[in-house]
């Protein structure tokens, strides 16, 4: 297997931040990685001068390259080095159209530009970003090579689709003189001589292409020096200092996308402490219930913020008032009041939600893909379409009539106002009575759906390995826990007095300033979760620290990778048998997880596709630390400088305390069996 690297920036152009390129260290670069071939591809750029240079003083095949700014996307172009000056008159062309931040050639233009695309290796960005997708990636993917992704997590994933195309992990890393480390992402092809003929041929086979240089995809390089873990379950083991957590501290900074759960981190500490922080976790975690279930009420509730009864009554009294005033000074009238716009009524605007509403849902069956057969079979294509035709045309219309009436009546005010101010007539308070009306239905309503919100009952059940999250809804009993739901330090106590009452307690929690108004749908129920072991009792604490622990397990699958540090501190052998080892086991199927343990539970029943073993020794009168690896079935471990320790020895060293104090305790468990 020949390691190589095809994504390599030499020159700082718009794309990149500004660095200052340095021979020496690509040439230490190559060294330390023990590249057997390289590219380099620079945004949108191809310096021949500095390649050449580049090309003299690596002493490995190096290929020119470029990496394309293609339809907001990027495309690593690979030639074979045969024709560099024809190769830099196509860059050149390419850096002439992307001159700006922002700045892309289409499909075709990159075509025009290139000619046979089949004469290159063609890499495209597709699980990373910012990735070739939709009708370019359509158009390109006849004459893809591989896609680049920017994780082995996705690597694993993309290389057992068959529908996708071989996946490769490069560093893309700029090379400068200020840089000490280099990533180590590099990929692994199966091939003899390194030429760009091989090179393309390889890739295009999946069979031919691998993250480590043993083994395929088994296994792959975290460090630089090219230790290896396994992409999937990997146990670390090693006596008291000797370089468990160091090792699992650079895993976790040499991946940035990587999950660690620390040792002692989900240990209960103290009672009251720990249940609160676990309440408002669990609270956090699960805020999504309570948002989709409160969902309905908060646009209910959003309604009845705008409905003001008091204000209502008081327009209503003024209403009466200057109606009776009107009729008992008919003698007063003049030519003022006699105006007949002077007792106009207003035009009712109306509003067009319901209209816009319909015409959505009728776009919706008329561009729906997945049941058109069953649509088309009751409704023709020509039908809908011309149904949404007549209803924009409506809704067109009544925005127009609108605009009209809208003018209509700030003149109609307008002119009232002016002769208001001239007539000695009482002129009649304008009040909506059909809205009147149906804001006192709403209030009704509104008590009616607050109180059935109100009643205790359970709105959620969630099984969890052994576990059942419980959300319950019930009223508030204090002011207290509504400033706990709010959020914020205000005073509730004149509000909860009108709790009994939704719609008063609404208007009260209204006038407390500070109190924003799209929360309050959170204050009018309150909803708790509880976790239930498996004989449906509230769990205690150790119960508790196992739900976590599941629960980081499980959040883990967002992650590139797992690292967790000794588990067996916090948990019993029953615990991490049945259920953290299922799961770990089932995770490392699509993510690399490395778990530290000196627990034959974990270490030895987990089923571990690899072993490390962490080692301290003194050399020469200095600590020196190493880092043994292999398969579990292999008679020794070995570095990555050839020395090797026995697999025998160092599990029962590392999971039994040694082979006598195993032998020994076999023979208790021998004496005391049934």
């Amino acid at each position: 297997m020949k390691k190589i690297d095809l994504h390599i920036h030499t020159v700082a152009t718009i794309s990149d931040a500004p660095f200052e390129f340095c021979l020496e260290s690509f040439v230490r670069y190559v060294s330390d990685a023990k590249l057997a071939a390289v590219a380099v591809t620079n945004h949108d750029v191809f310096d021949d001068d500095q390649f050449r240079q580049i090309k003299h003083s690596l002493g490995i095949p190096v290929f020119p390259g470029i990496e394309v700014n293609l339809a907001q996307g990027h495309v690593l172009v690979i030639a074979d080095g045969s024709d560099i000056e024809g190769f830099k008159e196509k860059c050149d062309r390419i850096s002439q159209k992307v001159v700006a931040i922002g700045d892309s050639v289409t499909f075709e233009q990159f075509q025009a530009i290139f000619g046979d695309l089949s004469r290159y290796i063609i890499i495209p960005h597709l699980d990373k970003n910012p990735a070739i997708q939709g009708t370019t990636l359509e158009k390109l993917l006849p004459f893809v090579t591989a896609g680049e992704v920017d994780s082995p997590k996705k690597f694993i994933r993309a290389i057992k689709d068959d529908t996708r195309p071989t996946p490769v992990l490069f560093s893309d890393v700029r090379i400068r003189a200020d840089k000490p480390k280099y990533p180590s992402r590099h990929t692994y092809i199966d091939c003899g001589a390194v030429t760009f003929d091989a090179i393309r041929l390889c890739l295009s086979d999946k069979q031919k292409v691998a993250l480590s240089e043993r083994d395929g995809n088994n296994l792959w390089p975290v460090f630089l020096n090219g230790q290896k873990i396994s992409t999937g379950l990997n146990i670390l083991l090693g006596e008291r200092s000797s370089g468990k957590t160091y090792t699992l501290n650079k895993i976790r900074d040499n991946i940035e996308s990587s999950k660690y759960i620390d040792q002692f981190s989900l240990v209960q500490r103290d009672d009251y402490g720990d249940e609160r922080e676990f309440q408002n976790d669990l609270q956090k975690k699960r805020g999504l219930i309570s948002e989709e279930y409160l969902g309905p009420f908060r646009n209910v509730l959003n309604e009845m913020i705008n409905i003001d009864l008091s204000s209502l009554e008081r327009r209503l009294d003024r209403y009466l008032t200057s109606l009776l005033a009107s009729a008992a000074e008919a003698d007063r009238q003049d030519a003022f009041s006699k105006v007949c716009l002077y007792k106009e009524a207003e035009f009712n605007v109306g509003e067009a939600a319901t209209l816009h509403e319909l015409i959505e849902a009728v776009r919706k069956v008329v561009e729906n893909v997945e049941f058109r057969s069953v649509i088309d079979k009751y409704v023709s294509p020509a039908a809908l379409q011309a149904l949404m035709c007549e209803l924009i045309d409506v809704a067109r219309q009544r925005a127009f009539d609108g605009k009209k009436k809208r003018i209509a009546n700030e003149l109609l005010k307008d002119i009232k106002q002016q002769l208001s101010l001239r007539t000695s007539a009482t002129q009649i308070e304008e009040i909506d009575l059909y809205d009147y009306k149906i804001s006192i239905s709403k209030v009704h309503k509104f008590r009616e759906i607050a109180k059935n919100l109100r009643a205790e009952s359970t709105i959620s059940t969630e099984s969890i390995q052994g576990f059942k999250v419980e959300a319950k809804k019930m009223p508030f009993t204090g002011a207290l826990e509504i400033r706990a739901a709010s959020g914020t330090k205000l005073a509730f106590s004149d509000a909860y007095k009108r709790y009994d009452d939704a719609y008063a307690y609404l208007r009260e929690l209204i006038k407390i300033d500070g109190c924003n108004r799209s929360e309050l749908y959170k204050l009018f129920v309150r909803i708790d979760y509880q976790i239930l072991n498996s004989h449906g009792y509230p769990v205690s604490g150790g119960e508790r620290s196992e739900f976590r622990l599941l629960q980081s397990i499980m959040d883990a699958k967002d992650y590139d990778i797992l690292l967790i540090d000794e588990p067996e501190s916090s948990f019993d052998n029953l615990f991490l048998n049945s259920d953290v080892n299922k799961i770990l086991k089932s995770l490392s199927q699509f993510m690399p997880v490395v778990v530290v343990t000196h627990n034959s539970t974990v270490g030895a029943s987990i089923g571990a596709d690899y072993v490390l073993y962490a080692s301290r020794v003194v050399d020469d009168g200095g600590v020196v630390y190493r880092i043994y690896s292999g398969h579990p079935s292999d008679k020794v471990l070995s570095t990555v400088d050839g020395k090797t320790i026995s697999t025998h020895t160092v599990m029962l060293n590392a999971l039994e305390a040694g082979q006598k104090t195993y032998l020994e305790r076999q023979r208790h468990y021998e004496i005391i069996e049934d």
